[in-house]
């Protein structure tokens, strides 16, 4: 009896080796946990990128000049020159606009909007970046990046809508000559005035909420010195395409549309120019339109080449540089183009510098 007990006893003691069920079944299960857990991150990166908007519980990063430190002090020096240059320029020429009774014309009418579009482009991002460059802070708050983001976009789609309106006024001189002042009356200067900037602020209204409200999945850092759609977009941790085709469509009519009409009124005047027998008569003409046409080929030029460039690095810091020559060299130089070739307004200045009381009296 004992014999015949030791073989199951020695059968109990034995150890039992590991079967491939088992082994396979915890592998199943680890690489389970893994999905769970890989899943249940997503999901909360999502949940606070389309609920909560993660962005909006804290600040915005610029990261323009985090590459090049050593040169803020520099940078912080010509910009705040040039930004002050182009606040003295601008509300001069709009002053001197206002007070002589001989630029209350179409022309003077809408050189005053643009004067003051791009006084206030500029003052839309500028401060901010020099605030910015004086300190070690680089950051800006989710209110403030949602202002900017809606004064670049407006702003820049009223000022393309001006440029056509100057256009058409450019048109109607030179074309229109004997009737310019009649078709050219004080209501409907005013009421495309009001529709530049009605259409420009919509479209800012229509874009901005859509690119500030893409996820960010907890990342604050803009590849820019302000806030503007390209970069915004470029930080959202999801699929862009919608977002992307809404911006394109939006651009066509806004920058594309203009430049249309301001192409057809050119080939207008061009006609007509052409027409004119006298050497006087289209220098006169060259005169009318050649500052407005100098600073649309200026605008546009400036558009065109960012649009052109690849999305590469250097493409990117390209096209940095001429989003800051837009903002504070191109108003700069706008309002140099103007009064530089207007005799009337240099000597307008001169008279208000020289503080005579004369001016704006016959």
């Amino acid at each position: 009896m004992g014999s015949e007990d030791s073989p199951e006893l020695g059968a109990v003691d034995e150890p039992r080796p590991p079967s491939a069920s088992l082994s396979s079944f915890s592998l199943r299960e680890l690489h389970h946990v893994v999905i769970a857990i890989r899943t249940a991150a997503q999901i909360s990166c999502c949940s606070r990128g389309n609920g909560t908007n993660d962005s909006t519980q804290g600040n915005f990063i610029l990261l323009w000049y985090s590459d090049s430190p050593h040169l803020e002090r520099i940078h912080f020096v010509v910009i705040l020159i040039a930004y002050l240059l182009t606040l003295v320029s601008n509300t001069t020429i709009i002053l001197v606009f206002q007070l002589d009774f001989h630029f209350h014309t179409p022309m003077y009418f809408f050189l005053t909007h643009l004067y003051f579009l791009d006084l206030s482009f500029t003052t839309s991002s500028i401060p901010q970046l020099l605030c910015n460059l004086s300190g070690g802070d680089k950051t800006i708050g989710y209110t403030g990046c949602a202002i900017q983001l809606f004064l670049f976009l407006g702003l820049g789609g009223v000022e393309c809508l001006l440029l056509a309106v100057m256009a058409y006024d450019c048109f109607v001189a030179v074309c229109k000559t004997l009737h310019s002042m009649v078709i050219m009356n004080p209501c409907l200067c005013m009421a495309l005035v009001l529709v530049a900037w009605g259409c420009g602020m919509a479209n800012s209204l229509a874009m901005s909420p859509v690119t500030l409200l893409l996820p960010h999945c907890g990342n604050h850092h803009v590849d820019h010195f302000l806030c503007e759609t390209p970069a915004l977009i470029r930080m959202a941790c999801v699929n862009t395409a919608a977002v992307e085709g809404t911006a394109f469509v939006l651009a066509v009519g806004i920058v594309l549309s203009p430049l249309v009409l301001i192409l057809v009124s050119y080939g207008y005047i061009m006609r007509a120019v052409l027409q004119i027998q006298s050497v006087s008569g289209r220098q006169k003409a060259f005169n009318t339109c050649g500052s407005h046409l100098t600073v649309v080929s200026l605008f546009y030029g400036n558009i065109m080449y960012m649009c052109t460039q690849p999305g590469n690095s250097s493409s990117q810091d390209q096209g940095k540089f001429l989003t800051l020559f837009y903002n504070i060299i191109t108003p700069l130089l706008i309002s140099l183009i103007y009064t530089l070739r207007n005799k009337e307004a240099n000597g307008a200045l001169r008279r208000l510098m020289l503080g005579d009381t004369k001016v704006g009296k016959k």
